[in-house]
């Protein structure tokens, strides 16, 4: 046999289908867990996973299925595989494929469609022609029509996924290929046993360039997000040798020790800088991360816009230069680029980045909100917890080296104000370049299948909760350990938000925007054999009848104990009963929907500047004047 074949495996009792030969291909390219929901058009397919060994992970929804691809993805560093059914689970999955594809995920998607000779003939799950609906949103789909030539274009499905900018990648197999028998000599190989290709690397120049500009400048910086995550040890090693502070994207962390001694934290806290009369960066190294709102915009808050040079490596020329003008782009993989940056440091004559600047970069990590600190634990106008010290103390609660995957909108805000307090060995913003809610459940899920070691914290909001809580029943089926805590303030809080702040003036209307408090999350937890409990500091809402477990805070501590520390104390007595099992868990958090979150406020970016027409989420415009400025009154 030549070497760029492998070995077919017939099954046991029947012969050897197409769905066979797609399962066994993928094993050959080393996939060992699939994400998905069953559709009877993928039998073949499913039967051949069992008969391999590949573990299936069947979800509650495709659109979860597909995002537990990604979540899978991010933490494993390998590319994701998942599988929705014809037309009915494809259009499922669709809103998946959109954010792996925004997000720059790997992922392959198996999917399958009706017999050949049926198209155009109305027939069952057939309506749609779904490679035709996924070309816009997947780096490369097909429809494959010979069971010959499956090996071939898994192989080159697999490998466009993670080649160049990676992202998803789509299949669609008609059931009568699936389930037509294997023909060996008939069989396309195509490139399933070769080696994966090599990535781009850096020219010399452009890195002694870069050299340059770091022993140039007295304030500089490293940025990096997920095409960072292959190049953790040489970057960590990058900082140590030269001083170097390293931040990172809130869209992924990598796996950077947050104790490291040259760990900044996010890169959010560098618009701390301005906001408290400290100089900014004068040199910006973004390592495989994308500009854009994530980093703060075109603002300059983040990563100036004046007075400072910009290096950005990315796998993606296109992404260089995207958002603002760059001093110096280098097309690189980013492990490749940190190694080629390393020897060329320690072959060049010792410098460092100066003392006082690398004090000031990590002590931002340390910073935590003076107005948020001083107000009170309980908001004194509706008996709730302050958001800020509700999610502080959780991650406080939480065990060093958690994966913190999270969602919402007004909850993500806190989440990420106080996710120092986690000491997380990766976090990850799950709602993306979509601002797309609710995909934190699969990201959960992938995460937890990809890391069991690690305890997986599911951030959701009571509205980003909504989409997919079906979920916890995928949690509970396998048995992971998934800690979903519900920051729940009955309300879509960005939307309260963004309405109150431009509206509040004038019209107590909040249209679209409401929840109802009297919605049980832990009680639906316990429906799905999920343990669970809720933290309520008003003492409106009870226990759940079926909750026999001490929950209520009034049982905690001593009874000379503020009524503030006994709610506090009821969360960490939540989260460690979680961590101490051996699978799911929910905590259904009540908070105040006050204060608004700093980054929702800067945002909306309410004004009665006249001049200023207000567009929230984005920045604002001057108003126009054609002929001469008029009396414009703003109420």
């Amino acid at each position: 046999m030549s070497t760029h074949t492998f070995p077919l495996k017939t099954p046991n009792g029947r012969e050897l289908l197409g769905g066979d030969l797609l399962a066994q291909s993928l094993l050959a390219l080393d996939v060992r867990v699939a994400f998905g929901l069953h559709g009877g058009h993928l039998d073949a397919f499913l039967m051949g996973c069992v008969d391999i060994g590949i573990e299936l992970i069947d979800t509650r929804h495709e659109t979860a299925a597909i995002q537990a691809a990604e979540g899978f993805s991010k933490v494993s560093g390998k590319t994701g595989c998942c599988f929705v059914t014809a037309n009915s689970g494809f259009c499922n999955g669709l809103p998946g494929l959109a954010t792996a594809f925004a997000d720059r995920s790997p992922i392959l998607c198996i999917t399958s469609s009706p017999p050949l000779r049926d198209a155009e003939t109305n027939a069952l799950q057939g309506f749609h022609d779904q490679v035709v609906l996924s070309k816009p949103i997947t780096k490369f789909c097909l429809r494959v029509t010979s069971v010959g030539e499956i090996p071939r274009l898994v192989s080159l499905a697999w490998r466009t996924a993670s080649a160049g900018p990676p992202g998803p990648t789509l299949l669609d197999f008609p059931i009568d290929v699936l389930f037509t028998p294997v023909r060996e000599e008939d069989v396309a190989w195509g490139g399933i046993t070769a080696p994966m290709v090599a990535v781009p690397g850096p020219g010399g120049r452009a890195v002694r360039d870069v050299i340059g500009m770091v022993k140039a400048s007295v304030r500089p910086v490293v940025i990096v997000g997920t095409g960072a995550k292959g190049a953790v040890e040489k970057t960590i090693s990058l900082a140590e040798k030269i001083g170097i502070p390293i931040f990172h994207t809130p869209k992924f962390s990598t796996a950077i020790p947050f104790s490291h001694p040259f760990c900044a934290g996010s890169a959010l806290t560098l618009g701390l800088l301005t906001a408290t009369n400290k100089p900014q960066p004068d040199l910006v190294i973004i390592l495989g991360a994308r500009t854009g709102f994530l980093l703060g915009g075109r603002g300059g808050a983040i990563i100036p816009t004046s007075d400072c040079r910009i290096v950005q490596v990315d796998i993606d020329g296109s992404e260089i230069g995207r958002s603002e003008h760059v001093d110096l782009g280098i097309v690189s993989d980013i492990e490749l680029f940190t190694s080629a940056l390393l020897k060329e440091v320690e072959a060049s004559e010792k410098f460092r980045v100066p003392e006082e600047w690398i004090r000031t970069a990590l002590s931002l990590k340390s910073f935590r909100a003076p107005h948020n600190e001083k107000e009170p634990i309980l908001d004194t106008t509706n008996g709730h917890l302050h958001p800020y010290h509700a999610v502080k103390k959780l991650f406080q609660c939480i065990p060093d080296d958690s994966i913190v995957c999270i969602d919402g909108g007004e909850s993500g805000g806190w989440a990420l104000q106080c996710l120092p307090e986690a000491h997380a060995h990766l976090s990850m913003v799950c709602t993306g370049y979509l601002g797309f809610l609710g995909n934190g459940w699969g990201y959960a899920l992938g995460a937890a299948v990809a890391d069991k070691s690690r305890l997986v914290v599911n951030m959701q909001g009571d509205g980003s909760a909504g989409f997919h809580i079906a979920e916890l029943d995928t949690y509970a089926k396998f048995g992971l350990r998934v800690l979903t805590v519900v920051v729940n303030n009955s309300c879509w809080g960005m939307s309260c938000a963004g309405q109150e702040l431009i509206y509040g003036n004038i019209s107590d209307a909040r249209p679209a925007a409401k929840l109802r408090p009297e919605t049980r999350y832990d009680i639906i937890a316990e429906g799905f054999g999920v343990s669970s409990t809720i933290i309520d500091a008003t003492e409106t809402i009870p226990p759940s009848p079926s909750d026999t477990r001490r929950k209520s805070f009034k049982e905690l501590g001593f009874s000379e104990d503020e009524k503030s520390k006994k709610v506090l104390d009821a969360i960490g007595a939540a989260v460690d009963e979680v961590v101490h099992m051996d699978g799911p868990g929910l905590i259904d958090l009540r908070v105040s929907p006050y204060p608004f979150q700093d980054m929702t406020m800067g945002m909306v970016g309410a004004t009665n500047d006249p001049d200023v027409i207000v567009v929230p989420y984005y920045d604002n415009l001057p108003r126009p004047y054609y002929k001469e400025k008029k009396n414009v009154r703003i109420n």
